[in-house]
């Protein structure tokens, strides 16, 4: 039991010095060359102005690298490294127990990790340099879904296949059989997670929230005794918290797609990984735990909707959600800080859910 628990929280705390460490060098390069948007967004997707979200960040936008995501990513996946390698260099039994990457625990997110991190920082470098024979502004929104479900499918095909998943769970109802159909499941929830990757838009909100809902799924794997997937879930949060140091107000740069996407993907490989595989809820349990990114998504669906269906009617004065409390005149970390403290709570209730259903 103590070793487990040093294994969670080991790779967590190197994570996050790592982070730090890496931190200099890489703001170094984002500021020396100019990481950043060279002009505010003013299309929504819609087609139309955006004029109140110039006018709350055009400064910011325009001011404040993006691609600080790798610190996240890079933090995680080298103290992932490190302990792997020290377990090989020297294969005594402590540190062999230590090492946490596993074919059958982590293996899967850790390639999600990597494969949204990738894609992610190439349509950041597209956005803010663009590549030659490409304009400058990124991939497109139907090709990031198009990839996100590509990703979606190749985890749901493993699962499926190799795992043989064919069910979730329902607190308090037990098992659901899906058949077959669990593979487009995967997809849906997959680019539904994704789709909540629009809340990195406010100093620190992003990484703080992103945070809670990796311990949250931390501390349920533990639960679960997937310590492998644990300790995995730890060394991202340690990766988001050395983010975190230098995203506060004022950001020192943006998450931006790279982290985004890297952070959708894994937490919905991670989400599954927490439910059938291991008799638990973790599917059933995500909007819960989740609900900062699920109310941001339906924010925006909810303006768009009321746009097309009421002749150009907003419901929000900006959307997403936390824009619209920045345009009721709330202080960008009043919006952030209250957002840490709904997320905090839906954790709380998550947990309880997910050990009592």
């Amino acid at each position: 039991m103590v070793l487990d628990v040093v294994k969670v929280f080991l790779p967590l705390t190197v994570s996050f010095f790592l982070g730090i460490v890496l931190t200099p060098f890489l703001t170094d390069y984002l500021y020396k060359h100019e990481m950043w948007k060279k002009s505010a967004k003013t299309v929504a997707p819609d087609g139309r102005g955006t004029p109140i979200f110039n006018e709350l960040h055009k400064e910011r936008e325009t001011k404040t690298p993006k691609m600080g995501g790798v610190i996240i990513w890079a933090s995680a996946t080298l103290t992932m490294l490190l302990v792997w390698l020290l377990a090989r260099i020297f294969p005594g039994d402590l540190i062999r127990k230590l090492d946490f990457m596993s074919r059958g625990q982590t293996w899967l997110p850790l390639v999600a990790l990597l494969v949204g991190a990738f894609v992610g920082l190439i349509d950041d470098w597209m956005e803010v340099r663009g590549i030659e024979g490409w304009a400058a502004g990124g991939l497109s929104l139907r090709k990031r879904i198009f990839v996100v479900a590509v990703v979606g499918l190749f985890a749901a095909l493993w699962f499926y296949f190799k795992l043989e998943v064919v069910t979730t769970t329902l607190p308090f109802f037990g098992t659901v059989y899906l058949g077959a159909f669990f593979v487009p499941f995967f997809v849906l929830v997959t680019v539904a997670v994704y789709s909540g990757g629009v809340i990195d838009g406010i100093d620190g909100l992003a990484g703080g929230i992103f945070s809670i809902i990796f311990s949250a799924y931390a501390v349920i794997a533990f639960y679960q005794s997937q310590i492998n997937l644990a300790a995995f879930c730890a060394v991202i949060v340690g990766g988001l918290l050395a983010f975190l140091w230098f995203n506060i107000p004022p950001a020192r740069f943006y998450m931006s797609e790279t982290g985004s996407m890297a952070l959708t993907l894994t937490l919905a490989v991670v989400a599954f990984m927490a439910d059938s595989v291991a008799d638990g809820q973790g599917i059933a349990v995500l909007p819960v735990i989740a609900f900062p990114l699920v109310a941001t998504t339906l924010s925006n669906i909810i303006q768009l909707s009321s746009k097309r269906l009421r002749n150009g009617k907003k419901v929000f004065l900006v959307a997403p959600l936390h824009h619209h409390f920045e345009a009721l005149g709330w202080p960008a970390a009043k919006v952030t800080m209250r957002y840490w403290v709904i997320g905090v709570v839906c954790a709380v209730m998550g947990l309880i859910v997910a050990m009592v259903g």
